[in-house]
């Protein structure tokens, strides 16, 4: 940082701008240009158009780039970046929820947004902005009017989920679940445990609230010692109690006598709802409000839409996949009632010694169900293919395609998930 700008000073700058905005694309008058540097670019080059497109102030850090006294000149943009975030949260002083975990992270902290919104000026992160860049600009999204953050926290190494906590410093921590994501940066589901976990660590250390799913054993030794608050379909000895949940497709349940029903598929998004509503109360959102948030919140981006075309019922679920998550949608397409079922499931990625076994474990769960069709499609799948009257295997998606021109589908309630590089969202136009 150079000797004249303290980073008392730069928030004073930013805290005058529209926002920070790291995207000359995305520049607005009055905003505050921040230049990172990736591994194909270095946004420096980019402070002076930054300047002429109306931002009021660049934050750079080579000094060749100065343009004049709208520039400030610092030794590392991201860190600095990232410090002002957390010097931002500690200004504002709001209440802060982090969530983490395999799956379901944005799902949920959607629906805890939409169920506090009832009550409170709410903001949360944007999209899956989660990581080590996404977390401080959600942070410096907040401002003096918001009254409660949500701030989603993802991670696929050690010490992530540590670093972010200490930078947005939460006041209340939800972990939805340890699944089999990441498994290659994390080093198996041991390395997973721990490596979410480390938010449990951040909330004990500083004797915060951590919301608990009862139902979840490693959420309950994980969490042991810290101040929490539970919730259970089974238990009725916790602090907010839910039943009957059912999925048809859509989830429903009931609480405190009344049934919710949700417009989110599939029996894995119970836990994300139950997560909201326990959340709700503790905040005393009052009932009826948080019933009505989740009855209205409808899921976008290729996560777990019904999609109806050509007299077929299309679950899509193609924004990512890991076992874990397959396995759960495998289970909740399989108890659904149709008398014409399709499954067509895409590799998974990011599963680097596991991922053969996890694959042929995939194809043995599939033909353990009762589910009377399922594609298979990609290299990971193909390498462990069986003969089977109910299943067949394509090494690539072109060949999948080209399979489709031939094979119409019809009448049909299809499950299409994948890992987010297999793209499967591209099959709706096949059928």
């Amino acid at each position: 940082m150079n000797i004249h700008m303290t980073l008392a000073d730069i928030h004073a700058l930013f805290l005058q701008s529209s926002g920070i905005v790291i995207d000359t694309r995305k520049i607005t008058p009055n905003a505050f240009f921040v230049a990172l540097k990736g591994d194909r670019f270095d946004a420096n080059t980019f402070a002076a158009e930054a300047l002429q497109l109306g931002a009021s102030y660049v934050l750079i850090d080579n000094a060749s780039y100065f343009i004049d006294d709208r520039t400030i000149v610092v030794s590392d943009a991201l860190t600095t970046l990232q410090e002002l975030a957390h010097y931002h949260r500690t200004y504002l002083g709001l209440p802060i929820i982090a969530l983490t975990g395999s799956n379901g992270k944005t799902t949920t902290k959607e629906l805890i947004h939409a169920v506090l919104s009832q009550k409170y000026a709410c903001k949360a992160t944007v999209g899956n902005l989660n990581n080590h860049i996404g977390v401080p600009l959600t942070l410096l999204s907040f401002d003096s009017k918001t009254k409660i953050g949500i701030v989603e926290m993802g991670a696929n190494h050690q010490k992530e989920i540590e670093f972010l906590c200490a930078l947005a410093s939460p006041d209340f921590g939800y972990i939805t679940n340890f699944g089999k994501a990441h498994l290659e940066g994390f080093g198996g589901v041991e390395g997973v445990i721990k490596g979410k976990s480390e938010m449990y660590g951040y909330l004990r250390a500083h004797h915060k609230k951590v919301f608990v799913n009862a139902d979840d054993p490693i959420q309950l030794a994980q969490s042991e010692s810290i101040d929490a608050y539970t919730f259970s379909a089974y238990n009725t000895q916790v602090d907010v109690n839910i039943t009957a949940i059912q999925a048809n497709p859509f989830v429903s349940l009931s609480h405190e006598g009344a049934k919710v029903q949700s417009q989110l598929i599939g029996l894995y998004n119970a836990t994300n709802i139950c997560a909201a509503i326990t959340i709700g109360i503790y905040f005393s959102v009052p009932t009826a409000d948080i019933h009505s948030a989740i009855a209205n919140y409808i899921p976008t981006n290729n996560r777990s839409q019904l999609l109806q075309k050509n007299g077929n019922e299309i679950i899509l679920d193609a924004y990512n996949a890991n076992p874990s998550s397959m396995a759960v949608a495998v289970a909740n397409f399989a108890q659904l009632q149709h008398s014409s079922k399709i499954m067509i499931l895409g590799d998974m990625f990011e599963l680097g010694e596991e991922s053969a076994a996890e694959h042929a474990a995939l194809v043995k769960l599939v033909s353990q169900t009762t589910v009377p069709c399922t594609y298979f499609v990609g290299p990971s799948f193909y390498a462990h293919r069986i003969d089977s009257q109910v299943m067949q295997f394509f090494n690539s998606y072109a060949d999948f395609e080209q399979f489709c021109t031939t094979t119409p589908f019809q009448n049909a309630l299809l499950l299409i998930k994948g890992s987010r590089g297999m793209a499967l969202e591209r099959i709706v136009e096949l059928l």
